[in-house]
């Protein structure tokens, strides 16, 4: 019997999860939680063979609770499993430990296959996202990204990286919304920090 985990905020999909789970014969969901911050001690109290991950979630994001629960249960195996696939989160789930990356508007059947790959050693990775970061190559801002995002990181104003980069205020805007969504960042410092932690910048 495979043991998993799930970890989601929304309670809907949570659920959901669970129940496409519940109905294969050798997959058993011991533990549901709804933040980052419940990872470890559900995984510790449940020891689940699989834990399946949102990213964004309250409290730690699932990146960060993945790389606590690699660190803490190195035998649980992590999936994971997003809204947001993008791969700037592939990157970071795989840098933090992750062995599968799927994204929700995935069929049921690849999550379940998903689940029993990684459960036997193996890694699952979208394959259209995996294209895709191939595709973009060890950084997946392009070369303006690279300079708004370099020049966001000193602090400045939108006016401000406008103005030493020689662009519109709304070609800056674009730029960064861009890399902001590339970097699976959710505001300009977070991009800013992502990007330095995994040597883009």
């Amino acid at each position: 019997m495979i043991r998993v985990m799930i970890a989601d905020d929304q309670a809907m999909v949570r659920g959901a999860l669970a129940t496409v789970l519940g109905l294969e014969s050798d997959i058993e969901v011991v533990s549901q939680v709804s933040s980052g911050d419940e990872v470890v001690a559900a995984a510790k109290e449940h020891r689940p063979d699989v834990a399946l991950l949102d990213v964004q979630m309250p409290g730690k994001d699932g990146l960060t609770a993945a790389a606590e629960l690699r660190s803490a249960l190195p035998e649980c195996r992590v999936i994971v499993c997003t809204t947001f696939g993008r791969p700037g989160y592939l990157a970071r789930a795989m840098a933090a430990g992750a062995v599968g990356f799927v994204v929700k508007d995935s069929p049921p059947e690849q999550l379940v296959d998903a689940v029993r790959k990684v459960h036997n050693g193996l890694r699952v990775v979208d394959p259209a996202l995996a294209a895709e970061s191939l595709a973009t190559g060890s950084s997946p801002l392009t070369a303006r990204e690279h300079g708004v995002l370099r020049a966001a990181g000193d602090g400045g104003t939108v006016a401000d990286i406008a103005r030493v980069l020689h662009l519109s205020e709304g070609t800056v805007r674009n730029h960064l919304s861009a890399a902001i969504g590339k970097t699976g960042a959710r505001t300009r410092a977070e991009a800013v920090r992502i990007a330095e932690q995994n040597g883009w910048l």
